[in-house]
Parts: structure tokens; sequence; C-alpha cells
């Protein structure tokens, strides 16, 4: 499957939309204006600060916690690092997947 892809230059959905969400986080993290909306909404927390009974559903935030660990906030504000972890995440992502569909 990856050769095909490399061969038809045809880029995987799911590991670009993974790397939009990652650079994303990395735009965000380094946003310094607390008016901005991207900043609010990234931030934002309901009055009552609870969230529903039941399995909960997983904010972004929470997936870059579970790979990048709760420093991924700081480590966004080294560019060139951040750029790289983007890369080995979604590299790690490609081979998993590939194996998985043997």
């Amino acid at each position: 499957m990856y050769r095909k892809r490399k061969r038809t230059g045809v880029q995987d959905v799911v590991q670009f939309a993974l790397k939009l969400k990652w650079k994303l986080a990395g735009h965000v993290a380094r946003i310094f204006d607390d008016n901005r909306w991207t900043q609010t909404v990234a931030e934002w927390q309901s009055r009552e600060s609870r969230r529903a009974r039941g399995r909960q559903r997983r904010r972004w935030r929470d997936y870059l916690v579970q790979l990048k660990g709760a420093t991924w906030r700081h480590d966004a504000q080294h560019r060139q690092q951040w750029q790289c972890a983007v890369e080995g995440y979604s590299q790690q992502w490609r081979d998993t997947a590939s194996q998985e569909l043997r």
C-alpha cells in the first residue's frame, strides 16, 4: 500500500489530517494574544467545569497530552523541534497503519 502511494504521489488522508491537527496545535500554543478567538476556543471550559457522565468524548488536547505529555504547549514554542515531532508522529502513524493492513 505504501509503495503504491509513493509511486502515485497520493497522500494518505488520515496522515494528512493528523499533520494538520499537530500543526494547528503548535500554532495555537504559540499565540500570545489572549483576544484571539483560536486561543479562547482552545482553552474554553464550561462554567460548571464538569463533564457529562459516561464515556467522555476526547478533546483535541487530550490526544496531544497522551502522545506528547503535559508539556506539549511548552514544546510547541520551539518551532523547529515541533515540526520534527509532527513529522515523527505522522511517520509513526503511517508505519503502524501499514503493519495493520498486512
